[in-house]
């Protein structure tokens, strides 16, 4: 019998960037050898597409199904999630049936800019009920960052999400865990089948500890080999080799995401990759800026300590 979808979700999926020449166009050579890239390392069981790595509030529609060919034409049998992004819930129920076509396996539903000022519950429903209503696909929920205003989802909310059927895991991204333990505390007792998947990067290790089904993560794909050998440790229950390899990873991470200014993750890492040698551009799209000449040094050097 095929494996379920929530199956596949099971351990390390890669939340990928998408490679831009200099004149901020996507490059779609590139993108292809990076999603190889990330496929090729044992451990990793699929694909986070038009994530917030993959600069989604800045593509357009036709870019973001292209993701989604793209990565479907590299491989055939790679699980792939697409991320659904639209202030519209008419573009997004358009774009979760043009996702499906493309090849995705499952959607990841991110919560709409505008929610972030404050939105009304059963807004938030019909949003996801238009987006299932329009595509046969498993769907995910998006626990968004504490901080972020109104975005994460309370959790009476929440559970309302999770009571949908074709909601199967949320790529629990809180960055807090008392929160991520809290919610998933709750989603499991709703649903015990309900994936939720530790997915804040700083933080992987307590996660992993408190319970995950697995992870998509923008960390993976700049070091793959480092966030897959994390997850192995602690689906063996070999905590020491667990806390060796998140000493390696942490000050990594905390390059990435967490020293000021906020929202640099995207250019953080295509510069990480440059320095790595495997993309020839780190550009951005505008307003995003490229990496500064500190954050660089910072970036090399903790890339330094994450592979020695």
């Amino acid at each position: 019998m095929p494996a379920s979808f929530t199956d596949r979700l099971r351990g390390i999926h890669v939340a990928t960037i998408v490679p831009m020449r200099a004149d901020q166009s996507v490059d779609e050579v590139a993108l292809a050898a990076h999603i190889e890239t990330v496929l090729s390392v044992d451990g990793v069981r699929g694909l986070l597409l038009n994530g917030h790595a993959g600069e989604n509030f800045l593509l357009s529609s036709e870019e973001r199904r292209r993701v989604v060919e793209i990565a479907r034409g590299v491989s055939a049998t790679a699980l792939i999630v697409s991320g659904v992004n639209c202030e519209s819930s008419l573009d997004a129920a358009r774009e979760a049936a043009s996702f499906e076509a493309a090849g995705a396996d499952g959607l990841l539903v991110f919560p709409t800019n505008s929610w972030a000022l404050g939105v009304d519950p059963e807004s938030v429903l019909l949003h996801h009920r238009m987006i299932r209503d329009a595509s046969t696909l498993p769907m995910m929920l998006y626990g968004a960052p504490v901080g972020a205003g109104h975005w994460p989802y309370p959790a009476d909310l929440l559970s309302r999400l999770a009571a949908e059927p074709r909601v199967v895991a949320i790529k629990e991204g809180s960055w807090e865990v008392a929160h991520y333990e809290a919610n998933l505390r709750m989603l499991r007792g709703q649903r015990p089948d309900f994936c939720v998947l530790g997915s804040g990067d700083e933080h992987l290790l307590t996660c992993y500890i408190i319970g995950s089904h697995g992870s998509q993560v923008s960390l993976a794909a700049v070091i793959p080999e480092l966030i897959v050998a994390l997850w192995d440790a602690a689906q063996r229950g070999d905590w020491e080799e667990a806390r060796r390899l998140h000493e390696r990873i942490y000050p990594l991470s905390v390059a990435i995401y967490r020293d000021g200014p906020a929202g640099r993750a995207a250019a953080r890492l295509k510069t990480c990759l440059k320095l790595l040698g495997r993309l020839r551009s780190d550009a951005v799209r505008a307003p995003q800026l490229p990496c500064t000449a500190d954050e660089i040094t910072r970036l090399t050097r903790a890339l330094e300590h994450a592979l020695a």
